[in-house]
């Protein structure tokens, strides 16, 4: 299925960036994206969270933007902007009216070489609170908060770099120092681990102009972000029981996979889609509708850089048991087996991928980002009909063997529960 070609340049700059250029002259906007190479699977025990930490600082100010004046230029000038982090990479991007693309390279070029200047630790102290109240926020004082930590840590060994969340530990947070901020810029904030997307409403040799004026000075790193990760299987299942502030129990259930863009990816998607994607699926039907055991289902394929991992998460309703979810859902999995699945729901998932996927090219920025996505993880930006045919040439047959494959290994078994229950 050869739906989509978007048309780019990709070169790079004498001290390591990687530009990608994507012409669309039909917007009034331009969408610039940075990718840093660098996640929560680079930092190390005992300094966790620190690229999220890195995230909020690169808002903190540089050498010629004070502290809060990125977002207010940005804003005033009609467009919007953030960052986000992972664990694999971290970015940042903007998207403007296409007058105000220059705004925009000056702004990211600035934090990219100018950082430390600015850096001082009042900045630090101030971001160290942030961070950890969000922590309380969304993790340790929001009702199942803490289920991902939980099930990674079981699902990878100690020393795996996917083995801790994203926003890191407490303890770590509050350690953070200036010398780790100043060593973990140098390491990885720099030209030659990081990849420019613009795209929208630009002239070509006046963009290259700007890039080469704001980012060709900027000195490269040293050193290599590669990961030597091994990825052991589990040996056998292992339950996991914690007690919670929830009213309602809650079942998840973890399976190691494979990575981002592997042989089975895209399979293991439409897996999750087949058993949770929507009303029609068949754990939705069967635990929420028809038997009504269940609050709620869902199910996921999560892949990363270097492992990947397949999970159904299911909420009890009162009056029921999370031993009843857990055998439909394996009577559901045995089932499909078994017996795979019917071409019909096999078209109905793929359908529903591809007009998502469709839907979410509609807007510049998003085609910017998976500009950056497909070249740091396929090394070709100009991925989209790749990405697409995956599922289209998924079949029946590999439904099964994948079933088979993953979901007949051992798995993490985490079951949160109220505080006053029994184990």
């Amino acid at each position: 299925m050869e739906l989509l070609n978007i048309n780019y340049q990709k070169y790079k700059l004498d001290n390591g960036l990687e530009v990608i250029l994507h012409q669309n002259k039909n917007l009034p906007a331009v969408a610039v994206n940075v990718w840093y190479k660098v996640g929560s699977a680079h930092e190390t025990k005992g300094k966790t969270g620190i690229a999220h930490l890195f995230e909020h600082m690169m808002f903190q100010g540089s050498e010629n933007v004070d502290k809060e004046l990125h977002f207010k230029y940005v804003q005033e000038a009609g467009g919007i902007l953030n960052g986000s982090t992972s664990i694999d990479r971290t970015n940042y991007y903007e998207k403007l009216p296409s007058n105000y693309l220059e705004l925009a390279l000056w702004l990211e070029s600035d934090r990219m070489g100018y950082f430390l200047p600015a850096l001082n630790q009042e900045k630090l102290d101030n971001q160290k609170d942030v961070v950890f109240n969000e922590r309380l926020e969304r993790y340790e004082n929001q009702p199942y908060g803490l289920a991902w930590e939980i099930l990674i840590k079981n699902l990878y060994e100690s020393n795996h770099p996917y083995s801790w969340p994203t926003i890191g530990f407490a303890d770590d947070i509050k350690n953070y120092n200036l010398d780790d901020v100043v060593i973990f810029f140098k390491k990885y904030y720099s030209p030659n681990n990081a990849s420019l997307v613009v795209a929208g409403n630009f002239e070509d040799d006046k963009v290259k102009s700007l890039i080469d004026k704001y980012f060709a000075n900027i000195k490269n790193g040293k050193r290599s972000n590669h990961l030597k990760v091994v990825n052991k299987k589990l040996t056998g299942n292992k339950v996991v029981f914690h007690e919670d502030n929830v009213q309602l129990e809650r079942l998840y259930l973890s399976w190691p996979t494979g990575i981002a863009y592997g042989e089975d990816d895209a399979v293991l998607d439409i897996l999750s889609d087949l058993l949770t994607g929507s009303k029609n699926s068949r754990l939705y039907k069967t635990l929420v509708f028809e038997k009504e055991i269940a609050q709620d289902v869902s199910a996921f394929q999560f892949s990363g850089k270097y492992a990947g991992h397949f999970t159904i998460v299911a909420t009890a309703k009162p009056g029921h048991t999370l031993d009843e979810i857990k055998s439909e859902i394996f009577e559901e999995i045995n089932n499909i087996k078994a017996n795979g699945i019917s071409s019909k729901e096999l078209h109905r998932s793929k359908i529903g991928i591809k007009s998502s996927f469709v839907f979410s090219l509609q807007n510049i920025d998003s085609i910017a980002d998976h500009l950056n996505s497909y070249n740091f993880y396929l090394n070709e930006p100009n991925s989209f009909s790749y990405d697409l045919n995956r599922y289209d040439k998924v079949t029946t047959e590999e439904i099964i063997n994948v079933s088979g494959k993953y979901l007949s290994q051992p798995f993490v078994e985490l079951r949160i529960i109220p505080k006053s229950s029994k184990t």
